[in-house]
Order: structure tokens, then sequence, then C-alpha cells
């Protein structure tokens, strides 16, 4: 197997906005095919750090590389990169007016620029995927919230992308659509897909990620494999944290 490619690193990245520090010296590196999950209490800048590296928010200082190449510099298109690293976000953010397949035809005319067949094809399959084609007429308004989330998914992968950034993406659901959900989130990092995720599931942290992230106060307090992290953590604070989910 080759060795895995540096895909993403952030280097002392901090983010302010006016007064308020919300990020401070953020270092971390995603490798192709990795799942990390960044964990912590909210108000932690977790959310802040993924809109920092898909350039939805401008970092105040440091770097984030993307296959070596700074994205802060200027040389770099933001539409196309966000293409390549793609963002599911907490509250699906589907355009209303449009159904299931032209929500994930779009993108796919408008910033890859392939006709409608081409788009048409890549995002049946996708749907088909994640379980919603017989949905492909629907408006986001006839849908659940975890059918909703699902399709959000299916249109980001049908950009192709490199990296999904996951930010809560199931924190705005009820818990019996939390399940279905996740469980394309596991497929996805079970076929390899390099994957960052925000995320308060910690089973989902514990058991699919191959890197986990804890943050606490705009800073990594600790970060680790999910065994070191859940089962032999070296911080108090992330001892504190993680007490709270024992028995969830």
């Amino acid at each position: 197997m080759e060795e895995n490619k540096r895909v993403i690193d952030v280097r002392h990245l901090s983010k302010t906005f006016g007064t308020n520090v919300v990020l401070r010296d953020i270092n971390f590196a995603v490798d192709q095919g990795d799942v990390t999950c960044i964990i912590g209490s909210s108000g932690s800048g977790k959310s802040t750090l993924l809109r920092c590296i898909n350039l939805l928010e401008t970092p105040t200082a440091g770097e984030v590389l993307f296959h070596g190449q700074d994205i802060m510099k200027g040389h770099i298109d933001s539409a196309s990169y966000r293409a390549k690293v793609g963002m599911v976000f907490q509250n699906f953010n589907l355009f209303g007016n449009m159904d299931v397949l032209k929500n994930c035809m779009i993108g796919q005319t408008c910033v890859l620029k392939k006709n409608e067949e081409e788009a048409k094809k890549q995002a049946l399959f996708f749907l088909e995927k994640v379980g919603m084609a017989p949905y492909i007429n629907a408006k986001p308004r006839q849908l659940s919230g975890g059918q909703k989330q699902r399709v959000a998914i299916a249109r980001a992968l049908a950009m192709d992308p490199e990296v999904l950034l996951f930010d809560e993406p199931t924190s705005a659901l009820d818990p019996q659509m939390v399940g279905e959900v996740l469980a394309v989130m596991r497929t996805l990092a079970d076929e390899g897909l390099t994957m960052l995720v925000v995320t308060h599931e910690m089973a989902f942290a514990r058991d699919v990620s191959s890197h986990v992230v804890f943050m606490a106060n705009g800073v990594i307090e600790e970060e680790g494999s999910p065994a070191d992290i859940f089962g032999n953590p070296k911080k108090e604070l992330t001892r504190e944290f993680l007490s709270r989910f024992r028995n969830g």
C-alpha cells in the first residue's frame, strides 16, 4: 500500500473576531484516507476551524496547506477549492426552490462546468448511494431532517471531493434520524473517503475515526488515536469532557 499522502496541513492557525480569540495556534494534519473527528464542548472553536479550512472564514494568522499549497495566498479559486474540499453543514443548506436532483446537479454544472447529462448521471449515482434516489423530484420542505442531510451528503459527493468536511452533521436531527446519517458516513469511511468531522457523536468518533482531536477554549488540548483519547486520555480536561459520555 502506498504511503499516505498529506492532503491538508494546518499550521499555527489563529482566528479572532474583534477582541475575541476563537482559535489560537492550531496545528494538525490530515492524510489521504484519514477519518479525523474533532470533539469538544460547544464554543471550543471546532466549527470555526472547519470554516477556516473551507475558506468560509479567513484565518487571522497561520497557514492552511492543501497538497502543500497555502490556500490563503490568493492563487486558489475558492469555488474550485471548495469542490475538492467539500462541506456538509449542520443545517443542510439545500436550495429550497430546487428539487433533490437539481440540488445535486447545480454545483456540478456551475462550478465543474459539466453538462446536464453528466451532472444528472453523477447526481443519481450518489443519491442512490445514500438511499435518496426515490425522492429526486421532492423539494427539501417535503423531506425529514435525516433525508435532507443525506441529500446534502450526496450533493457534496457529486462534486467528487478529495476531502469532505462535516460540521456537526447530526446535531439538527431528531434522535431517530441520527442513525441513518451516521450509517452513510460509516460507509464512506469504510470506502476510504478522507473525512474531517466535527461531532458530538462520541461512539462514532471512537469506532469510526482514525484520529481524534480534542479542542477546548480555542486550542487543541490533546490529539491521538481513538484508543489513546478514549482509552487513556492524558489531560485532565479531556478526561473531564469524556466522563460525561462514558455511560452514553
